[in-house]
């Protein structure tokens, strides 16, 4: 039997909307089709060095900032940058950003660190922009099932 990876999701879900996006990107990686992987989520300020380090791979998530991360995000980036830089490269994550404007800033701002990092992006950033939409649930959902079914299916 193989031994299932982890799939650690860190995600600042401030609002009633982003909670549920939150939760779209835990039902899609917990798929039942899914058997391999174990799903966790921990808000950034509760993620540290040692979560990361236990990890397969990670999907992280945002609200858009005046142009930036949430600080919270930055904070978990600051606490687990120098000790996971040698750790942790190649380290396979995905990212959505919850953008009230275009999130472009956001997505430069995660890129520039986990490029110093060297993680891998395993997809292209989810960028959920302008007022909220339904269809926002559905491509989280979709984004956490694809990281977890490449996770299992050992691809990455």
């Amino acid at each position: 039997m193989t031994e299932a990876k982890s799939l650690l999701v860190i995600a600042h879900a401030p609002s009633p909307n982003t909670q549920e996006m939150l939760a779209a990107v835990l039902r899609g990686a917990g798929h039942p089709d899914i058997e391999a992987v174990d799903v966790r989520y921990l808000a950034p300020l509760a993620a540290g060095p040692e979560d990361v380090l236990g990890a397969s791979a990670l999907i992280l998530g945002t609200t858009e900032n005046l142009g930036y991360m949430s600080g919270a995000l930055k904070d978990f980036f600051d606490r687990c940058y120098y000790p996971c830089l040698e750790r942790t490269q190649g380290l396979p994550y995905a990212l959505y950003i919850r953008a009230g404007h275009d999130g472009t800033g956001t997505r430069r701002a995660v890129e520039s660190i986990v490029t110093g990092l060297r993680w891998k992006a395993v997809q292209e950033p989810l960028l959920c922009r302008g007022d909220f939409k339904p269809a926002f649930l559905e491509q989280c959902e979709v984004l956490g099932m694809s990281v977890a079914a490449g996770l299992d299916a050992g691809i990455y």
